[in-house]
């Protein structure tokens, strides 16, 4: 599987949104999705938040049907790498990479076919956010999960540097 070749460039159907934080003297809030803000087709259907420690990586992974909607807003900063594994899509075999989190707060939509993955670049654990628009193991968690992992396959074309 190692023979694909990537190419670095933006990726066709990924939104990066930056976040506005407001601060005041009880601390801070920042808005992670409105649905006057997003398609009706990515209202989440679930959210939760993952702590990832210094130096971890999750993924690189990819979903079928699911679109993602991260948040990273902090503590600690990400690598985040998106390839574009769709073949019918006009930015296929495009890779991009991107440093978010407390230094670059941003929402980020995934959609179905972008493989993912983010390594955790602190020194200290960081936490994330997602939303996506389809539930974990479907309706009472008895579905297949839609997911395709990468991590494992010794000569993945999806390289975590």
């Amino acid at each position: 599987m190692s023979e694909v070749l990537f190419r670095e460039g933006q990726i066709e159907g990924v939104q990066i949104r930056p976040l506005r934080r407001f601060s005041d003297a009880r601390g801070w809030l920042v808005e992670l999705f409105r649905h006057d803000e997003l398609v009706p087709e990515l209202y989440p259907v679930m959210a939760y938040v993952s702590e990832t420690l210094p130096g971890v990586v999750r993924g690189p992974h990819e979903h079928r049907d699911q679109t993602d909607y991260f948040a990273f807003i902090g503590p600690g900063d990400f690598k985040l790498y998106l390839w574009d594994y769709r073949r019918d899509s006009p930015t296929y075999l495009v890779a991009q990479k991107l440093i978010v989190g407390e230094s670059n707060a941003v929402c980020v939509t995934i959609p179905p076919g972008v493989v993912h993955a983010y390594k955790n670049i602190s020194d200290r654990p960081g936490l994330v956010f997602n939303a996506p628009n389809r539930l974990y193991a479907g309706w009472g968690k008895k579905e297949k999960v839609d997911e395709i992992r990468y991590e494992d396959l010794s000569d993945s074309p999806f390289v975590i540097d």
